[in-house]
């Protein structure tokens, strides 16, 4: 077994499985499939649990009462008894316990002549595999939110409650969170690595902070800011909506300038955005860690939105962003003359993977983009991606490159934002679009209606802000089962114009098993939002023939 799959061949029956963030990708294959396959039986043995358990369905081949009483939107059905109808399965364990989970596989068969749609087993395979929480321990986590406002789940375990966020005009920085462990559910594992790298600083006096905000609205991490003192110094963006007195990133500007000094809070923006997020931990002045990614210290940031973050246990890679913070600190309008953002800087060392940094502002964004587009078109197996803005670009090399793709006999899965919704890049290469609030309204038995995720619109010095959006990710991930895997992410829009204006960081990752997490988080936001794409489709082509 390798560190992060396991695979196995049984008659016609094969099983792999991958290792993701609390998560466990579970594909099957069945090479000349028979007539009366009907799906799959998956079960699961926990780390302490003494057997396995199936894991469950919603729907049934047949139902112990009538089909409306029976079918109400939970996993009511056992899967060795309501098979899975497809060829992989992300499993989420319930209590994210770290451990050597153990999976059984069966093949699932309705002969002709069974009786009352009654399943039998068939060929099944047995496989286990580590589910670390860290993907290198003293080196990298990664962490994902689980963007699951919008979801059966939330429905199930939260009631859809909508007051988890503030919305309709409320302050943010004023908003009463509710009670329980709803933000901790909804923010996942990114959650856990932004508070607990927080709450490190805060309880040991020998360590201070640096930190890049660009959206900053969580009233929770503001109030640990504000108990760092002067341990703390802040590069807060004020471009945009971020820019007016009354806005929470000026308030916090504010209260940071009381409790740390004015001397160690500075707004900017760079050309366009600061658009880092980012922390740096040092001790005794010298960088020790670094916190970066895609997630905005925010409500939407951490609780609604699909964002990752990422945890170096690196003093080198926490030294290159402590460079660009004293940059952008002191002489911000001199940052793209600055060394550090003409070349991609390489961490060195032979005990971990490749990584390699690129910061932004540059005065040519082929520097930075040149690289994940040569890595999309030279990806012979598979190629995913989840870039937020995708849909407003318009040229530029990461705009060409997934072009490309699309005419191209690689597998691809793609997800960004639409002016309505979400667009979504399906592997045949068409386009499926996902609405949340339409979903919300129209979602189709046995399930239950599912909040769209979208706190009322916002006034903010006179004007409306949008909503705000589901998607927020940006990365690439390209032949993530080979060894040539790369893993593209970081702040970076991956746009021409982010690049060459904004400040931000951009990442690459050489290696298969980072790159397995962010593919096997691909998959199941896809598998997410694809369902809506099709129930929404199915919706509109009954209406139209109802029309008729």
């Amino acid at each position: 077994m390798g560190s992060f799959t396991n695979a196995g061949t049984k008659g016609n029956l094969s099983v792999k499985l991958w290792r993701g963030e609390r998560t466990a990708l579970i594909g099957m294959d069945v090479d000349q499939v028979e007539p009366d396959l009907v799906g799959f039986a998956i079960e699961v043995k926990g780390p302490d649990d003494k057997d396995y358990a199936p894991l469950r369905n919603r729907l049934n081949f047949a139902y112990p009462k009538t089909v409306k009483a029976s079918v109400d939107g939970y996993k009511n059905f056992p899967s060795t008894e309501a098979p899975f109808q497809k060829f992989r399965w992300v499993h989420f364990p319930s209590d994210g316990k770290e451990g050597t989970y153990s999976y059984r596989v069966t093949k699932m068969m309705m002969p002709k002549d069974t009786p009352d749609n009654e399943v039998q087993a068939d060929t099944s395979i047995t496989l286990d595999i580590d589910l670390d929480r860290v993907v290198y321990n003293n080196f990298l986590d990664v962490g994902f939110t689980r963007n699951f406002a919008s979801s059966q789940a939330y429905v199930e375990r939260y009631k859809n409650n909508k007051a988890v966020i503030p919305g309709g005009g409320q302050d943010p920085l004023k908003f009463k969170k509710v009670a329980g462990d709803v933000y901790q559910w909804l923010g996942f594992e990114a959650y856990e690595l932004i508070f607990g790298f927080l709450d490190e600083i805060v309880a040991d006096k020998t360590l201070s902070l640096d930190i890049f905000a660009y959206d900053l609205n969580e009233p929770d991490i503001v109030s640990r800011l504000q108990k760092l003192g002067n341990r703390v110094r802040a590069v807060i963006d004020n471009s945009g909506e971020h820019k007016p007195d009354d806005s929470p990133e000026s308030e916090v500007a504010r209260l940071l300038s009381k409790s740390a000094g004015a001397a160690n809070v500075t707004r900017m923006h760079f050309n366009g955005l600061q658009h880092n997020k980012v922390l740096i931990a040092k001790k005794n002045g010298q960088p020790v860690k670094v916190l970066f990614g895609s997630t905005n210290f925010s409500f939407r940031g951490i609780y609604i939105q699909a964002n990752n973050a990422l945890v170096l246990y690196s003093p080198e890679a926490a030294g290159m962003f402590a460079q660009i913070f004293e940059s952008a600190f002191t002489a911000p309008t001199k940052f793209k003359s600055n060394t550090l953002s003409q070349k991609w800087h390489l961490l060195s060392g032979t005990s971990h993977p490749p990584v390699h940094f690129c910061f932004s502002p540059h005065t040519d964004s082929d520097l930075s983009l040149n690289p994940l587009a040569a890595a999309i078109d030279q990806a012979t197996s598979s190629v995913f991606f989840d870039i937020a803005f995708f849909n407003q670009m318009k040229s530029g090399p990461t705009f060409n490159a997934i072009n490309r793709l699309m005419d191209k006999d690689v597998f691809s899965y793609g997800i960004s934002n639409n002016a309505k919704g979400l667009n979504v890049k399906k592997p045949d290469g068409s386009i499926g679009f996902v609405d949340f609030a339409y979903l919300a309204k129209n979602t189709p038995q046995p399930f239950a209606q599912e909040w769209s995720g979208m706190a009322a619109s916002v006034k903010k010095s006179g004007k409306k802000s949008a909503p705000g959006i589901n998607q927020h990710d940006k990365f690439v991930v390209t032949d993530f089962s080979l060894p040539t895997a790369k893993v593209f992410t970081g702040s970076s829009n991956l746009s021409v114009s982010g690049e060459e204006k904004n400040g931000d960081n951009l990442v690459m990752i050489e290696d298969p098993k980072v790159a397995t997490s962010y593919a096997i988080e691909a998959v199941r936001i896809f598998d997410h939002l694809q369902f809506r794409s099709r129930m929404r489709a199915d919706i509109a082509e009954k209406t139209d023939k109802e029309s008729q």
